[in-house]
């Protein structure tokens, strides 16, 4: 029988300790540690890498790799494609976080539809819903569809059967989205895999999860008001300044071709304390209307708040003030807000 013992590993960063602890020497996260079982196999391990189309994987010389570019599938929302480098990477991973109801399924669901639609002309015929979250099931339904893209929502509800750790842990987070990262390059399958975000913001699982991947996507937005914002984090294959803007509605998501026009809805003309500047995301500028409010303190020291903008970034700005223009601001309270 396979001997099992017991570690525990922390949930944020994949540390693995054999007792527990109250705080991770890693991360610096307190209670973070959980225990989890680890089944030592005695099954040999497999010598070389099988492709589902059952090629084996071989290693080649440097100077005999064919190094041709790999064309981009472009999708019909500009914002997505504007934010991927200019569209979808065959053959790539890509993570999209977001809290629980922000619009990461409605996202893929209108993507996977709109690429069926555009390549087929018929949307409905080669778009499979499997509702199964075993891995052994999903990898074997991929070898006798031989889909182009695949989406997984979510990768913390997957459970590798060899490893016998909790749905959603460490170890069993990091197992899946290995399989799926050789799914994806040895079969130049393009993969999604949703992922939701703790309280802190950051997505749910170890930060092992993002190395692992190709692209990293944020979907962002309050769920009180109808807009989204898609920004990436990490790409392999393109730029991390660039930004998409979606608006929510009961039909799903919609591109949202002028920003700057959502972010000056609200401006006064004239207004007193207001002023309006270009902020350069990647290749688009947006126009972005500043507040400020300067009122005299009535404690001691003066206070700088600002919203949206760096506080050191405005504390410097007014010490030039006070130099340059000889404006008196030590005794002055200052309120700053990126408004919208």
């Amino acid at each position: 029988m396979a001997k099992v013992r017991t570690q525990y590993v922390c949930q944020n960063c994949g540390y693995n300790s054999p007792r527990y602890l109250g705080r991770c020497p890693n991360c610096g996260e307190w209670n973070t540690l959980v225990e989890e079982q680890v089944e030592a196999s005695s099954a040999p391990t497999k010598k070389a890498t099988t492709t589902l189309t059952g090629l084996v994987a071989k290693p080649q010389k440097i100077n005999e790799i064919d190094s041709t570019e790999t064309p981009r599938v472009k999708t019909k929302l500009n914002e997505l494609n504007r934010v991927l480098g200019g569209g979808i990477v065959p053959g790539s991973l890509i993570l999209i976080g977001g809290d629980p109801g922000i619009g990461k399924s409605t996202l893929l669901l209108q993507v996977s539809g709109q690429m069926r639609a555009e390549r087929l002309k018929v949307a409905g015929d080669d778009f499979y819903v499997y509702p199964e979250t075993n891995m052994d099931s999903i990898r074997d339904t991929i070898r006798d569809l031989k889909p182009e893209y695949v989406v997984i929502d979510s990768v913390q509800t997957m459970q590798a059967t060899d490893v016998s750790s909790a749905i959603g842990s460490v170890s069993q987070i990091r197992e899946v989205t290995a399989q799926l990262m050789q799914i994806a390059k040895s079969n130049n399958i393009t993969i999604f895999v949703v992922g939701h975000v703790t309280k802190g913001g950051a997505i749910a699982g170890p930060k092992i999860l993002e190395h692992m991947v190709d692209t990293v996507l944020y979907f962002e937005g309050d769920l009180h008001h109808t807009y989204r914002i898609l920004r990436s984090v990490k790409n392999r294959f393109g730029s991390t300044n660039e930004l998409g803007i979606f608006e929510m509605h009961t039909n799903g998501l919609t591109e949202v071709k002028n920003p700057s026009e959502i972010f000056l809805e609200e401006r006064l003309h004239d207004a007193t304390g207001s002023a309006v500047v270009v902020s350069l995301e990647g290749t688009r500028p947006i126009l972005v209307e500043i507040q400020a409010l300067v009122t005299p303190t009535v404690y001691g020291n003066a206070q700088r708040t600002a919203t949206g903008l760096s506080r050191n970034r405005v504390s410097l700005i007014m010490a030039v003030l006070e130099k340059r223009a000889n404006l008196m601001l030590q005794n002055q309270d200052a309120y700053l807000k990126a408004a919208g």
